[in-house]
């Protein structure tokens, strides 16, 4: 199979390398799987100045707590690979498109942390969209923008360019990480429709750019953008709905601020033991299936 040949192999892949992300690792690497966490250092943990009621730590700082995580797993034997994923496709395990390169996975853990938030100028409404390979087919032939600037908006606006008539990218103030051939830097102010129809996006300096559809991609993909892409089960706040750690989706498991309940370290903790234990525990029975297949021939 091309998997062996063309990308990096692992049982489990991580994506998001806070609390519940190193958590699960820690406890798949120490049961001898192999795995690796993308992280693109979105953590909420990284902002926190200092986490005071956390058992043990007597008050540390987040970004400590957050790369004492990371030794851990890593000392652990899980692989620590510093990029924004951007795409997750799954056929027979899961592909990640990442920055740090294509990596293939039996098992996957989604730890991204909470949704980013949209802009605060831009509603939900008819034509918002925030998946571009689940949306750019009702676009074809339209006229689409793509609000980001850094490698999730590239790989949206890249998806979007093959299809639709053209791409209009809006960073909202932030400076654009690659070239597009129309760049509206302005901050966004708000979006103009015709009834409950998107015609446009309305700029902090008067003008109004007429578009079709407009595509959210600020920051990294988080739970939302992947949860869309993949069809998994979103409750109504937007996180993931999960039972005993496993998503809907066969193989893929979600932990931590990207499911419901209390946005806290020891939470997350727990999610990522559950989410990690729940994926050995599919690792290690497809293992002795595959034992007893191999005695019976």
């Amino acid at each position: 199979m091309c998997y062996n040949m063309c990308m990096k192999n692992y049982d489990v892949i991580v994506i998001g390398g806070g609390p519940a992300g190193a958590s699960a690792a820690l406890y798949c690497a120490r049961s001898g799987f192999s795995v690796c966490v993308i992280d693109g250092g979105a953590s909420a943990l990284l902002k926190a100045e200092r986490i005071d009621n956390y058992y043990g730590t007597g008050g540390a700082t987040g970004a400590a707590l957050f790369a004492a995580g990371l030794d851990q797993a890593r000392a652990a034997g899980a692989e620590i690979l510093d990029g924004q994923v951007t795409f997750v496709s799954a056929d027979d395990g899961f592909t990640v498109s990442s920055t740090a390169g294509e990596l293939y996975g039996k098992k996957l853990i989604v730890a991204t942390g909470a949704s980013r938030a949209r802009p605060k100028a831009i509603d939900d409404g008819a034509g918002i969209s925030y998946c571009a390979v689940c949306d750019a087919f009702f676009y074809r032939k339209k006229r689409v923008g793509v609000i980001g600037a850094g490698a999730y908006a590239r790989h949206e606006y890249e998806t979007l360019a093959a299809v639709a008539s053209s791409v209009a990218l809006f960073t909202d103030g932030e400076t654009p990480s690659f070239e597009a051939a129309e760049t509206y830097t302005q901050k966004i102010t708000g979006v103009k429709r015709d009834g409950e129809k998107l015609v446009g996006v309305a700029l902090s300096d008067g003008k109004c750019v007429e578009l079709d559809g407009l595509f959210v991609a600020v920051g990294v993909a988080g739970a939302t953008a992947l949860a869309k892409s993949m069809g998994i089960l979103t409750l109504g706040d937007g996180s993931i709905k999960t039972d005993g750690g496993k998503t809907n989706v066969s193989g893929l498991f979600a932990a931590g601020d990207c499911t419901s309940g209390v946005k806290q370290v020891a939470k997350a903790v727990c999610d990522g033991m559950t989410a990690g234990l729940a994926a050995i525990n599919e690792l290690r029975g497809e293992k002795s299936g595959s034992d007893k297949r191999g005695d019976d021939k």
